[in-house]
């Protein structure tokens, strides 16, 4: 089969490698809708961010290596033993951290928590290949009401919907979003369907505002025009959101916020108010630990997402309570536009994307 390969950052190749074969508790999948996620299309190109250094040494040691490859949708072709919950045919998308299996929290039924296993596409072998051996823990079958792309979304969702959960809002609560890409509109809409009163999106992108207010924000700002904090600070009679989602952080290389948008969130989460710390930043940062303690600040992280939080996203998207279609702006056709996926999807301000850019690999 034909699968991308890294040879170093910046360097990947479409190889013909051997087909993987289904293990016991596996299933062999073809890939039919796969996206790099944001965070690996920083890595693709050597920009620190997670997992930089684990990634940095599988190059230096293992290349070429299948690397990334976690958002997918794929339908399966072949079981392995031992597998009793999908059969051939089914359609099926995935998280990609895995149980370790041998941890206390695994041996004590609480696998779901464990954080010391693998992640496909990290340590496993990535899915931007045609076919792909995937253990049957990580799966969850997808409603016929549920679109390829729309599959491949899923696991990035999953994530989403820890956020808010992690965040323990309650009914009615004032909410801000910093971020309108996927995963900022994600928690956006998750919130409303948890019961979140006002709702308020923030980004510098005109088209990422324009998809928030299309998604159901109740007030959109546009922080390249407006200074958000006044803005949320006088949508909230000067008290501050409750619970306020930083979702824009990151590398300024590649578009991303550096570390401003989460100090403007600092300012705009109310005292005794939630902050949710969505984004990765890729190296320490300097944080007002003494305001956050003055004003009672709750900084939190989004817990790890599990087999029920993506079997949730399935309900959230065939009912229709979260929708995805409008945010999935590129669409391409073929393995061969992979790497063209990756430099879309790491310069989203650049080619007016929300959604990372997609590969339909099979038709």
């Amino acid at each position: 089969m034909r699968a991308w390969r890294f040879y170093e950052f910046g360097d990947m190749r479409l190889d013909e490698v051997p087909m993987p074969v289904a293990r016991p508790g596996h299933v062999l999948a073809q890939i039919l809708c796969i996206q790099p996620s944001v965070t690996e299309a920083q890595l693709a190109f050597g920009v620190p961010t997670l997992a930089f250094e684990r990634i940095k040494r599988r190059l230096e040691t293992e290349a070429p290596v299948q690397l990334f490859g976690h958002e997918y949708c794929a339908r399966i072709v072949e079981i392995g033993e031992g597998v009793t919950r999908f059969r051939v045919g089914d359609r099926v998308a995935a998280r990609a951290k895995l149980p370790c299996g041998q941890c206390p929290l695994c041996t004590d039924g609480r696998s779901h928590l464990c954080r010391k296993g693998p992640i496909i596409g990290f340590q496993l072998p990535g899915c931007f290949s045609e076919y792909a051996m995937l253990p049957e823990i990580a799966l969850t079958l997808l409603d016929d009401r549920i679109s390829d792309s729309e599959g491949a979304c899923l696991q990035s969702l999953s994530d989403s919907v820890a956020a808010v959960e992690t965040a323990g809002m309650h009914i009615g609560d004032s909410v801000a979003i910093f971020g309108q890409g996927s995963m900022g509109l994600e928690c956006m809409q998750i919130a409303r369907a948890s019961g979140a009163g006002h709702i308020i999106a923030v980004d510098v992108r005109d088209e990422a505002c324009a998809m928030a207010r299309e998604l159901g924000a109740d007030n959109v700002i546009n922080a390249a025009q407006d200074d958000p904090v006044a803005a949320i600070q006088d949508l909230t009679g000067g008290n501050g959101a409750d619970v306020v989602f930083e979702c824009a952080g990151g590398s300024p290389k590649q578009g991303l916020a550096g570390v401003k948008t989460l100090m403007q969130a600092i300012d705009a989460v109310r005292s005794g108010g939630t902050l949710v710390g969505v984004s990765w930043f890729g190296a320490s940062i300097t944080f007002p630990v003494d305001l956050a303690r003055e004003r009672s600040l709750r900084y939190v992280f989004p817990d790890i997402s599990t087999l029920a939080h993506l079997e949730h996203t399935v309900h959230l998207v065939s009912t229709g309570r979260v929708r995805l279609k409008p945010t999935i702006t590129h669409v391409l056709h073929g393995i061969e536009k992979v790497p063209e996926a990756f430099e879309i999807t790491a310069n989203k301000g650049k080619y007016k994307a929300i959604n990372p850019a997609q590969v339909m690999i099979w038709q």
